[in-house]
C-alpha cells in the first residue's frame, strides 16, 4: 500500500450525535443528568450493601462490583462527551482515544461477566438450594470476580496494544461519541487483517460462550420454576432472579443489536445513536431495576435514608 500521502494523526474528531446547536445543548443536560443518576444511584446501591449485613451474600456481592463496574463505564464516555459539547469542541488526542477504548472494552466486557456470574448465582440459588451454600463460597465468588477482571483486562490490553502500530491517514473522522474500536479501526491506512481476526475470536469465545452460559442458566431456572406446585411459590422464586433478567435482556439485547444488525439498515449515526442503549441507558437503569424490584433492597436503601435523617 502507498504511504506517501499519510500524515501523522495526533488526534481524532469525535463527530458526536448531532451537528445542531440546538440539539447539542439538550444532549448535554440530558446526558449530565444520566450520567449524574446513573453514578449516583450506583453508589447508593454500594452504599445500601456495603451498610447491611444482611445483603452480605454471594448475590449482592456480585451486584456491588456490577455497581462499581457500571460507574466506571458511564464515566469512561460520558465526561468526555459533555466537554466537547461545552467547549465546541470534537477532538480527542490520540492517546485519549487509546485510553477510552482500553477502558471502554475492560469495563464492558467486566459488566458482561459479571452478568454472568449473577446468572450462575441465580442458577445455584433456584436448582440446588440445599448445595447453594457450599457452592456458592466466598473463594468462589473472589475467584468469579478476580477473573473477570483478568479476562476483561487482557482482552482490553491485547486490542488496544494491537491498534498502536497502526498508522492513520488525513481521515481522523470518528463516526460515534467515544472511540469505539470498529470506528478507529477504520480510520487505519495500514491493513487491519490481524485486528480484524482477533476481534472476531475475541467476540466469539469472550460474547458466545458467556451468552451461551447465560441461555443455559435461565433455560435451567425457568424449567425449574414451572415445576413448583404453587403459584406462590413460582412467583417468589420469578422475583428472586426478575431483575437481573431485566439487566441481562437489556444489555445483551441493545448490544447484539448494535453489532449484529446489517449495516445497511442504519446509518453511522443512527448507529452511534443506538449505542447510546447499552454504553449509557443500561447502566443508568441497572439501579433503578435492581432496587424497584427488590424487595431487600428497597429495604436497605430506606435504612440508609433513614439514618441519613437522624443524623442531619
Amino acid at each position: 500500500m502507498e504511504r506517501g500521502n499519510q500524515t501523522a494523526v495526533s488526534e481524532f474528531l469525535l463527530l458526536g450525535l448531532s451537528d445542531r446547536v440546538e440539539q447539542q445543548q439538550f444532549l448535554f443536560v440530558l446526558f449530565l443528568w444520566m450520567h449524574l443518576l446513573g453514578v449516583l444511584g450506583s453508589l447508593l446501591i454500594v452504599l445500601a450493601i456495603g451498610s447491611n449485613p444482611h445483603l452480605h451474600t454471594p448475590m449482592y456481592f456480585f451486584l456491588t462490583n456490577l455497581s462499581l463496574a457500571d460507574i466506571c463505564f458511564l464515566s469512561t464516555t460520558v465526561p468526555k462527551m459533555l466537554i466537547n459539547v461545552q467547549t465546541h469542541s470534537k477532538s480527542i488526542s490520540y492517546t485519549g482515544c487509546l485510553a477510552q477504548m482500553y477502558f471502554f472494552i475492560l469495563f464492558g466486557g467486566l459488566d458482561m461477566f459479571l452478568l454472568n456470574g449473577m446468572a450462575y448465582d441465580r442458577y445455584v440459588a433456584i436448582c440446588h438450594p440445599l448445595h447453594y451454600a457450599t457452592i456458592m463460597s466466598p473463594r468462589l465468588c473472589a475467584l468469579v470476580v478476580a477473573g473477570s477482571w483478568s479476562v476483561s483486562t487482557l482482552q482490553a490490553l491485547i486490542h488496544t496494544l494491537l491498534v498502536v502500530p497502526l498508522s492513520f491517514c488525513a481521515d481522523n473522522e470518528i463516526h460515534h461519541f467515544f472511540c469505539e474500536l470498529n470506528q478507529v479501526l477504520k480510520l487505519s491506512c495500514t491493513d487491519t487483517l490481524i485486528n480484524d481476526t482477533v476481534v472476531l475470536i475475541l467476540a466469539t469465545v469472550l460474547g458466545v460462550v458467556p451468552l451461551a452460559g447465560l441461555l443455559f442458566s435461565y433455560s435451567r431456572i425457568i424449567s425449574t420454576i414451572l415445576t413448583i406446585p404453587s403459584a406462590r411459590g413460582r412467583g417468589k422464586a420469578f422475583s428472586t432472579c426478575g431483575s437481573h433478567l431485566s439487566v441481562v435482556s437489556l444489555f445483551y439485547g441493545t448490544g447484539f443489536g448494535v453489532y449484529f444488525s446489517p449495516t445497511s439498515t442504519h446509518s453511522a449515526q443512527k448507529g452511534s445513536i443506538a449505542s447510546v442503549m447499552y454504553t449509557v441507558v443500561t447502566p443508568v437503569l441497572n439501579p433503578f431495576i435492581y432496587s424497584l424490584r427488590n424487595k431487600d433492597m428497597k429495604w436497605a436503601l430506606r435504612k440508609v435514608f433513614n439514618r441519613k435523617t437522624l443524623f442531619s
